[in-house]
């Protein structure tokens, strides 16, 4: 397309869902991103909800791990900004996100106990995490295909 023909191309209206799942993107995001800081920082009200045991765990992560679950709760929290802002970097935001997530996945199920320290709860929220981490990855990257995202 040339310069010419992009100019005089009308934008791509904003679809009503992309508001709905960049809102609901952003609360879901927002939540991770409490848990994060809420265990870092640490917030006593927070952390009186787990048993020692699991608080020995998540305050014994190394160094990487707890770098690894910034990136993916943070990358997940500008992708979700992204979508709401309509940018196509959105995307990347999600992706990165993704690596920090199998990341941390990869210390909580294959380099550490974290399945039996998380239970079968902790197993199946983290299913959930991948599944609707994947999904908004695939959707902003379907938004950018449509000219959705610029």
């Amino acid at each position: 397309m040339t310069e010419t023909a992009a100019a005089t191309t009308p934008p791509v209206r904003t679809p009503i869902h992309l508001w709905i799942v960049g809102v609901l993107a952003l609360l879901w995001n927002s939540v991770g991103a409490f848990d994060y800081l809420a265990t870092q920082l640490p917030i006593q009200s927070y952390l009186d909800q787990f048993t020692p045991e699991q608080l020995e765990y998540f305050l014994a992560f190394p160094t990487w791990m707890v770098a690894a679950w910034a990136i993916g709760v943070w990358s997940a929290v500008a992708g979700s900004v992204g979508l709401l802002l309509r940018k196509k970097w959105a995307v990347g935001a999600f992706g990165l996100g993704l690596a920090g997530l199998l990341v941390s996945s990869i210390y909580n199920f294959g380099l550490s106990d974290g399945a039996a320290v998380m239970g079968t709860a902790g197993v199946v929220f983290t299913g959930v995490i991948w599944i609707i981490a994947i999904l908004l990855l695939v959707y902003a990257r379907r938004q950018t295909v449509a000219g959705v995202l610029r």
